[in-house]
């Protein structure tokens, strides 16, 4: 609940006294008055995710100064895809902004001269007309300034509220400011900043070039893309979150929307705590949470055993169709007590089974690519549909998804692999030696994305090279 409190902000800096917001959840309940004494001023550090600015220390209130300037700008949704953005500070998500409950923020809003349009903010955080929209309507060129008193400690969602106010989101602008309760927050040896977000785009996905926004599809909720911090892949390979085991980790979850709500997962890994929709009451043993749209979420748990776990939307077509998809490397001695690995492997046979496909979904045709081009969209394509399956290095995983590395199963005929991904393959084969006996469903990809993915496998990762067209697939897809 909100304590009472100084109306003039100008006069409480000068009294120096303000009112917390809650702090617990049993103070709440007894109604508990706090008073603090505001000193001094800092700059805030602000920083892009998946980075999150220091824990405060502090054990006092004082004036912080947030400083965030727009920038619209052209960046990659997917390699080889571009995206007009727009920005709260040069990337999607926004900057996380870090505040302690009961700090006077002054805040100041930029609008950079090069930018074609006016922009504003809402911050969940405030209590006040328009969360700060009202206050911060900024023209390109001008900046423009309001305070407010952080009363309520929690994880919020801020945004651009200009209208049209889903277009406006729907170009990245939200972001996550975190309110610090005054006692701070339990340690932990490793925080990150995970937001996603659904786009729309005249081109289907992975289409190449740069991608205009679409309002019918937003309008129908029709996402092309569901993403990590801003662009498929934006949390994988070299870029995935790192841990130890043994370590905890805290992962601040927000989603932007503007329309889909998440349901946050992470694969090998259970929540200790989730404090639900950034608020002050903790869940335990947790498997997945929803994130609403212009909400968040704080997970933590610590890393029992070494693993890639698996960040998603548990919507899971959104994950493995959309680029929904992080990674969080855990690196450290096994924990046989805990996880096992596979112990046994063995033939079975039940009666009858079926081989399930996937339904055929028609897909735009993209412009024609160069050799480079392929390679590039075929990139982007193996990680946010691939590679959880084949692994980053395409060494698959053993007794259960064949390499793609150095891989004798298709080196003699490229055409395996285009019928692999077109068709599906069931029953047993033999990859690199090793007999493998699994389904693998077809995929729900047009003919140039196909092509792109499989000229990209077959020039990485060892393998001879070549190139396969538009055309070659639909010669494998009529067969």
């Amino acid at each position: 609940m909100k304590r009472s409190f100084l109306k003039s902000a100008a006069a409480a800096i000068l009294l120096g006294v303000f009112a917390g917001g809650c702090n617990e959840a049993q103070n709440n309940a007894s109604g508990t008055q706090y008073s603090e004494v505001l000193q001094g001023e800092e700059i805030a550090v602000l920083t892009d995710a998946p980075n999150v600015p220091p824990p405060i220390t502090r054990k006092h209130p004082t004036k912080m100064i947030v400083n965030l300037e727009v920038i619209e700008k052209e960046m990659e949704m997917m390699d080889g895809v571009k995206y007009n953005f727009w920005t709260f500070g040069g990337s999607v998500p926004g900057k996380f902004i870090r505040v302690r409950e009961g700090d006077v923020v002054e805040f100041h809003l930029k609008n950079n001269p090069n930018n074609k349009l006016p922009h504003n903010i809402d911050l969940h955080a405030v209590s006040g007309q328009g969360g700060g929209a009202a206050a911060t309507f900024t023209a390109p060129g001008h900046e423009t300034q309001f305070t407010f008193t952080a009363l309520n400690h929690g994880l919020y969602i801020y945004h651009c509220a200009t209208a049209p106010v889903g277009m406006h989101i729907a170009n990245g602008m939200y972001g996550l400011i975190l309110v610090e309760p005054k006692e701070g927050l339990k340690k932990v040896d490793r925080e990150y900043y995970v937001c996603q977000g659904d786009f729309y785009t005249k081109g289907a996905y992975g289409e190449s070039g740069l991608q205009p926004f679409n309002m019918d599809k937003a309008l129908k909720e029709e996402p092309d893309y569901v993403v990590f911090n801003g662009k498929v892949g934006a949390l994988t390979g070299d870029k995935a979150l790192k841990a130890k085991v043994g370590e905890t980790v805290r992962l601040f979850v927000g989603n932007g929307g503007p329309n889909l709500v998440s349901s946050f997962h992470v694969i090998g890994e259970i929540f200790d705590n989730v404090y639900t929709e950034g608020g002050c009451v903790p869940n335990h043993d947790v498997q997945t949470t929803l994130v609403p749209a212009g909400g968040s979420s704080i997970t933590e748990f610590k890393c029992d055993v070494p693993a890639t776990l698996i960040l998603v939307d548990h919507s899971i077509f959104r994950t493995f169709n959309k680029g929904s998809l992080g990674m969080l490397k855990v690196e450290g001695p096994e924990k046989k007590d805990i996880y096992s690995g596979q112990q046994d492997d063995r033939i079975y046979q039940p009666e009858g089974g079926a081989v399930q496909n996937m339904p055929d979904v028609e897909v735009a045709a993209a412009k024609p690519l160069t050799k480079e081009e392929k390679i590039a969209q075929g990139k982007s394509l193996y990680t946010s549909i691939c590679q959880a399956c084949h692994q980053a290095d395409a060494n698959g995983i053993a007794g259960s998804f064949p390499p793609l590395a150095k891989s004798d199963y298709f080196a003699s005929d490229p055409a395996r692999a285009i019928r692999a991904v077109v068709h599906g393959v069931s029953g047993k084969i033999t990859v690199n030696g090793k007999v493998y006996d699994g389904i693998m469903p077809k995929q729900t990809l047009s003919d140039p994305q196909i092509a792109s993915v499989v000229t990209y496998v077959l020039n990485n990762f060892g393998n001879k090279g070549g190139e396969v067209s538009p055309a070659d697939v639909a010669k494998q897809r009529r067969k």
